[in-house]
């Protein structure tokens, strides 16, 4: 499989797979990458430290990194990028997204949402500014943090390549 096809995966600090081999690939070709899913379906927002379950309705529910145990694992993530935001005095959510900003004018992060508040929180992130050295420190951190579950279930991989 083409390590463009494999961009379908999203980018994220949750979900970081396309970073070595699909993005220096779009930036030398000069082609953008659209990021989906660049706050891990809400979960880097740290919502779910306060829902620590998504609800009965909730797709999020039938993904395993939302699984309960999987959560409590992920959480030490979050803790992280939540610092992080305290520290700059924005929002976690801010956080995910100025980081992704930061790795290349050619990624484009597209992150739903279905509130205006949210969508205002993410426009937000244009004004957070991270120093290399903040960078650099975040990127050691979240390598060295685990991340538990796949990101969707073995049918859901199918459909996007892996």
């Amino acid at each position: 499989m083409s390590a463009l096809r494999r961009a379908f995966r999203g980018i994220s600090l949750w979900s970081r797979e396309a970073e070595a081999s699909v993005l220096p690939q779009c930036k030398a070709l000069g082609v953008g990458f659209v990021a989906y899913s660049p706050l891990g379906r809400g979960f880097l927002t740290g919502r779910f430290q306060h829902e620590p379950v998504p609800g009965k309705d909730d797709f999020r529910r039938t993904l395993p990194r939302f699984q309960p145990e999987n959560l409590a694992i992920n959480y030490s993530l979050v803790d992280l990028i939540k610092a992080l935001a305290v520290s700059k005095n924005c929002k976690p959510s801010q956080i995910a997204l100025a980081w992704l900003l930061a790795q290349g004018e050619n990624i484009v992060p597209i992150p739903g949402t279905c509130n205006l508040s949210h969508l205002s929180e993410n426009t937000g992130a244009l004004d957070v500014q991270l120093s290399c050295a903040e960078l650099k420190a975040l990127r050691a951190a979240v390598s060295s943090i685990p991340v538990a579950g796949e990101r969707y279930t073995p049918e859901g991989m199918k459909g996007v390549g892996v």
